[in-house]
C-alpha cells in the first residue's frame, strides 16, 4: 500500500509534455447579494494546474512510452515530475537564469531555511508560488548579490524546494535565487483508452494530468 503522498522522483517524458495543453486552475466561491454586489472568496491559497498529455503524442511509439510510464506509476497512485513548457523557469523567456531572478527572503540573522518561490505580478498584489521541485543542477543562489554555491554554504532539498544555509544570512540581506522547476503531478485517470487504428486516423487519447500538493 502506498501513502497519499507517494512520489516517484522521475520526469514525464519531456518531448511528450512539450505538446500538451493546460494551465492553472483557481477555485473561487461567488455569492451575488440582493443588491447586486458580489462576495468572492477562495478556499485555495494556491492554484492547481491541469494538463492533457494526449495532445503531445505524435507517433505510436509515443503512445507506448506513455503507457509504460503510466504502468510504472501504477496509474494515479504515484506522483511524478511534470515539465510545464509554458512556465518552467525563474527568468522571463529569452533571458538566461540568474541568481537575482527571484527574491525568496530577507535575512534576520537567525533564519537559515528559505522556501523557493516564484513571483507573479509586478503590482501591489503579487502572487508568490512555492516551488517544491527545483531541477537539480539548475539553481543559482545569492545573498545580497554575492553568489553562494550549492553544497558550499547552502543545501537544497529537491523534494521540497527549501534552501538551508550553514550560516543565517545577516539582518537585511536579500536572499535571491534562479532556477528551473518541475510541477509535482499525477495521472488524473485510472484508465487509458486508445487504439492503434484510432491513433493512425488522427484520434488522440485524452490523458489528464493534475498537479498535486507535495
Amino acid at each position: 500500500m502506498a501513502s497519499a503522498q507517494a512520489f516517484h522522483d522521475v520526469q514525464f517524458p519531456v518531448a511528450l509534455s512539450f505538446g500538451a495543453s493546460g494551465g492553472p486552475e483557481r477555485r473561487t466561491d461567488i455569492v451575488t447579494l440582493a443588491n447586486g454586489h458580489e462576495e468572492r472568496n477562495t478556499p485555495w491559497a494556491h492554484a492547481r494546474r491541469r494538463y492533457d498529455a494526449g495532445l503531445g503524442l505524435r507517433a505510436i511509439e509515443d503512445v507506448q512510452a506513455v503507457l509504460a510510464f503510466f504502468e510504472a506509476r501504477r496509474g494515479p497512485l504515484f506522483g511524478f515530475r511534470w515539465k510545464d513548457w509554458l512556465d518552467w523557469r525563474s527568468a522571463p523567456p529569452g533571458r538566461p537564469i540568474d541568481a537575482l531572478d527571484q527574491q525568496i527572503g530577507l535575512g534576520d540573522g537567525e533564519t537559515t531555511a528559505f522556501q523557493l518561490v516564484k513571483r507573479y505580478g509586478e503590482d501591489a498584489h503579487p502572487y508568490l508560488r512555492p516551488i517544491t521541485r527545483p531541477v537539480p543542477g539548475s539553481l543559482r543562489i545569492a545573498v545580497d548579490g554575492d553568489p553562494v554555491a550549492e553544497g558550499a554554504g547552502v543545501v537544497v532539498d529537491h523534494a521540497t524546494g527549501v534552501l538551508r544555509f550553514d550560516v543565517a544570512p545577516p539582518v537585511g540581506a536579500l536572499v535571491t535565487a534562479g532556477f528551473e522547476f518541475d510541477v509535482p503531478a499525477r495521472f488524473d485517470t485510472e484508465t487509458l483508452i486508445g487504439s492503434v487504428a484510432g491513433f493512425e486516423a488522427g484520434t488522440l487519447p485524452e490523458i489528464p494530468v493534475v498537479e498535486i500538493r507535495a
